[in-house]
C-alpha cells in the first residue's frame, strides 16, 4: 500500500486544528468519551489528533500496523463505515490486539476521504461502554469526515504553494539567489530554511544573495527566519549578501537593528550583490 501523500503528519496544521474543534461537538451528539483522526501510512494508522473527554484512551502520535487496526475493517468495508456495540464481544475485533490494548466497547469509524475520493484515513469515536450507534448517527460522522475532506485538501494546497514558494534561482555554479515575495509565515519560514539550507549542501553553493525587495513587513515585524538562516549558511561555509532592502525594512531596521548585528554583506541590488562577488555581467555582442 503507498501512501500518496507528501506531508508530514505534522504539516496538517489545518487538518488538526479544525478536528480538534469538532472533537467536542462530535463526543456532545454521539455521546461518546473519545474521538481520533487517523491518516494512513504505508504500512500502520497514525492519530493525527484526538480528544479523550475524561481519562486519555487514544493519545496523538498513537501508531499501530494496518492489519491489526479496526481502520482497515472501515476502509475494505463497502459503506465506508463500521460500528460495535461492544467490540471486546464482536468475532472479528475480539481477536484484535488493539481491542485488549484499549479496553473499549462502544466504536463508530468512518473512511476519510480527499475530495480526489482518495484514501487519507478514518474519523473515529468510541466509548468504554456499550453504544448502540444507528443510521443516522453513521449519517452524522460522515458529514463530518466530509467538512474534514474539503480541510484537508486545504492543507495539501497550502503544502503546494509553500513548495513553491521558495524561489531559488542559480546564478552560476557557486552562485545562487533567494527572491523573497510576500508575507512570510511560521509555516513558510521553515520551508525557506529547510530548502536553502539543502540547496546550498547539495549545490555546493559559496555564495547566497537574499533579495528582500518583495517582502512585506505585517504589524511592524521582521521575519527572524532571515536571520537564523544567514546564521545557517555562515555555519555551512557559506556566504550571504543581502539586497533588496526596501524603506519598510530600514524603518524597522532603526528601531531594532537586527540586520546591522548580522556579520553580512548589503548592497542595493542584485547587479552590485554580483559585482560584491566578482562575478560582472555583460551584454551580448549584437551583430
Amino acid at each position: 500500500m503507498s501512501n500518496e501523500y507528501n506531508l508530514a503528519s505534522s504539516e496538517y496544521h489545518s487538518l488538526i486544528s479544525t478536528s480538534k474543534k469538532l472533537f467536542h461537538s462530535i463526543s456532545k451528539h454521539l455521546n461518546v468519551q473519545t474521538a481520533y483522526v487517523t491518516r494512513r501510512g504505508d504500512d500502520a494508522m497514525t492519530v493525527l489528533s484526538s480528544y479523550n473527554e475524561k481519562e486519555e484512551i487514544i493519545p496523538e502520535g498513537y501508531s499501530v500496523k494496518y492489519g491489526d487496526t479496526y481502520c482497515r475493517l472501515i476502509i475494505m468495508n463497502e459503506n465506508n463505515e463500521m460500528h460495535k456495540f461492544n467490540l471486546a464481544e464482536d468475532a472479528i475485533t475480539k481477536e484484535l490486539e488493539v481491542t485488549s490494548q484499549l479496553g473499549v466497547k462502544g466504536f463508530l469509524g468512518v473512511t476519510l476521504r480527499d475530495l480526489q475520493g482518495d484514501v487519507f484515513g478514518t474519523l473515529c469515536v468510541m466509548d468504554k461502554e456499550e453504544k448502540n450507534f444507528c443510521q443516522s448517527d453513521i449519517e452524522y460522522l460522515q458529514s463530518m469526515a466530509d467538512i474534514l475532506s474539503y480541510i484537508l485538501d486545504l492543507d495539501q494546497t497550502k503544502f503546494n504553494m509553500n513548495y513553491l514558494s521558495v524561489p531559488i534561482i542559480p546564478i552560476t555554479e557557486g552562485i545562487a539567489c533567494l527572491s523573497i515575495q510576500g508575507v512570510i509565515d511560521e509555516i513558510r519560514a521553515d520551508k525557506i530554511i529547510n530548502k536553502v539550507l539543502e540547496y546550498g549542501s547539495s549545490h555546493d553553493t559559496e555564495y547566497f544573495i537574499i533579495d528582500l525587495s518583495g517582502l512585506l513587513i505585517l504589524d511592524g515585524i521582521f521575519p527572524s527566519v532571515f536571520i537564523n538562516l544567514v546564521k545557517s549558511l555562515k555555519v555551512m561555509g557559506i556566504e550571504s549578501i543581502l539586497t533588496g532592502i526596501t524603506p519598510d525594512i530600514a524603518i524597522h531596521e532603526k528601531d531594532n537593528g537586527q540586520l546591522s548585528q548580522l556579520p553580512i554583506v548589503k548592497v542595493r541590488n542584485l547587479e552590485s550583490a554580483l559585482k560584491y562577488i566578482g562575478f560582472n555581467l555583460t551584454e551580448a555582442p549584437t551583430h
